[in-house]
C-alpha cells in the first residue's frame, strides 16, 4: 500500500515543482492578472487531481492527468491576443470543446491522430525553442542567480534526475527570496480564490491559440500518455477519458485554467513497476496523485506571488530547463526519418520565428507551412536533384 502513496505523492510533487512556475507565466503573457493567474493554476489543480482519482477508481487503472506543459510555453511563445484574457479563455474552451468532439466523434479523432507525427513535433519544437534558450540568456544577463541555477540542474541531472528541476525552482526561489524579497502587500492575503472569468471569443485566438494548443496537447501529451498505458498493460477505453479531459478543462477554463491532458512523462512512474508489482494495485498511484494536487492547489496565491516577485528573465530560464527534455524529444522525432526531414525543418523554423501573419501565430503557420511541402513532396512532385 505504502509504495503506490509514495509513487503518486512523487508524481504530484515532481509534476507541479517542475512547471508550475510556467504555467502561471503562460497565463500571465495572455493577459491574466496576478489573481486571475493563481485561479487558473488553482482551479487546473483542483480539476486535474479530481479527475484523477475519479479516472483512476472507476476503471482501476492508474490514470494520471496533467496540465499540458506544451500548451503553456505555446501561450509564452503566443502573447497576449487583442481582447486580453477573455478572449485566452475563449480559446481554451474550444479547445475543451474539441476534446469533447475528439472522443464523442470516433473520426474526428481519427483525423488529429493521423496529423504527421514529423510535424506535430516540429511545431512543438519550434514552439519550445525560444524558451529553452532562456537559460542562455540568464546566464549573461543575471549570471549571479542564472549560473548557480543551471550549475544545480546539470549536477541534479546527473545524479539524481527526478529531482534536477524541482531542485532548481527550490534554488531559485531562495535566490529570489535574498535578492528580491516579496512585497509584504503580495503575502497580505494566500488564500486562493477563484476568479471567474467571461470568456470572449475571437477568430483570430481560435486559429491562432486554440487550433495550435488542441494539437500539441493531443500529440505531445494524449498519445504519449495513451502509449505509455498501453506498454504496461492498460488499455483504457480512449473516448470516454477524452470527453472526461475536455468537460474538465471547460471547467477550469472558465476561472483561467488551461487544457488539461493524459500525463505523459509523470504517467510512467505510476503505472511502471515502480509504482507497485502488482499492476492491479497500481491505480492508487493514480489516486494519490490526484490528491496531491488538490493540497498544492492551496498554494495557488502563494506560487503566483513569487512568480510576479521574480525577474522574468529568471523564470523564463528554470521553464526552459524544465522542457529541455520536452525540446530534444520532439527534435528527435520531427527529423528521425530522411524523407520528413525537410518539410519538418520548415515547419520547425517557422513556429520558432514567432512571426504572426492575419494575427494567428507562428505555430499554427508551422503546421501549415510544413504541411504542403509534405504534401508536395508525397504527390510526386519533388523536384529532382542533379
Amino acid at each position: 500500500m505504502i509504495q503506490p502513496l509514495s509513487a503518486g505523492l512523487l508524481v504530484g510533487i515532481v509534476g507541479y515543482a517542475s512547471t508550475f512556475a510556467l504555467v502561471l507565466k503562460g497565463l500571465q503573457m495572455v493577459g491574466a492578472t496576478q489573481e486571475q493567474a493563481a485561479s487558473g493554476l488553482l482551479a487546473v489543480l483542483l480539476v486535474k487531481g479530481c479527475l484523477a482519482i475519479g479516472l483512476s477508481l472507476r476503471t482501476r487503472m492508474p490514470i494520471s492527468i496533467a496540465w499540458s506543459t506544451p500548451g503553456a510555453a505555446l501561450l509564452i511563445s503566443t502573447g497576449m491576443p487583442e481582447g486580453g484574457f477573455p478572449v485566452a479563455v475563449g480559446a481554451f474552451l474550444l479547445v475543451a470543446v474539441l476534446l469533447v468532439a475528439a472522443g464523442l466523434w470516433t473520426p474526428f479523432g481519427r483525423a488529429v491522430a493521423s496529423i504527421p507525427l514529423p510535424l506535430a513535433s516540429a511545431m512543438l519544437a519550434g514552439i519550445l525553442f525560444g524558451i529553452c534558450t532562456a537559460p542562455v540568456r540568464a546566464a549573461a544577463a543575471l549570471p549571479w542567480l542564472a549560473i548557480p541555477v543551471i550549475l544545480v540542474w546539470a549536477l541534479a541531472l546527473r545524479f539524481a534526475r527526478p529531482y534536477a528541476v524541482p531542485l532548481a525552482v527550490l534554488l531559485t526561489a531562495v535566490l529570489v527570496a535574498v535578492a528580491t524579497p516579496l512585497p509584504p502587500a503580495a503575502l497580505a492575503d494566500l488564500m486562493p480564490r477563484p476568479v471567474f472569468v467571461m470568456p470572449a471569443f475571437s477568430l483570430d485566438a481560435a486559429i491562432g491559440i486554440a487550433v495550435p494548443l488542441f494539437i500539441v496537447t493531443m500529440a505531445s501529451q494524449n498519445v504519449p500518455g495513451l502509449a505509455v498505458l498501453r506498454a504496461n498493460g492498460y488499455r483504457p477505453a480512449v473516448g470516454p477519458i477524452f470527453v472526461a479531459t475536455g468537460l474538465a478543462s471547460g471547467l477550469a477554463g472558465l476561472f483561467g485554467g488551461h487544457t488539461l491532458n493524459l500525463a505523459a512523462i509523470t504517467a510512467a512512474l505510476c503505472a511502471g513497476p515502480e509504482a507497485h508489482p502488482d499492476p492491479a494495485k497500481r491505480y492508487l498511484a493514480g489516486v494519490a496523485a490526484g490528491a496531491t494536487y488538490v493540497v498544492l492547489g492551496l498554494l495557488a496565491s502563494l506560487a503566483a506571488a513569487f512568480v510576479v516577485a521574480s525577474p522574468p528573465l529568471l523564470i523564463e530560464s528554470v521553464a526552459g530547463l524544465a522542457l529541455l527534455g520536452s525540446f530534444a524529444a520532439a527534435l528527435q522525432t520531427a527529423l528521425s526519418r530522411e524523407e520528413d526531414r525537410m518539410p519538418a525543418a520548415v515547419a520547425f523554423v517557422t513556429a520558432a520565428s514567432g512571426t504572426s501573419f492575419f494575427g494567428i501565430g507562428a505555430a499554427f503557420w508551422g503546421l501549415v507551412a510544413g504541411g504542403a511541402l509534405m504534401w508536395l513532396f508525397r504527390t510526386g512532385l519533388r523536384p529532382r536533384v542533379s
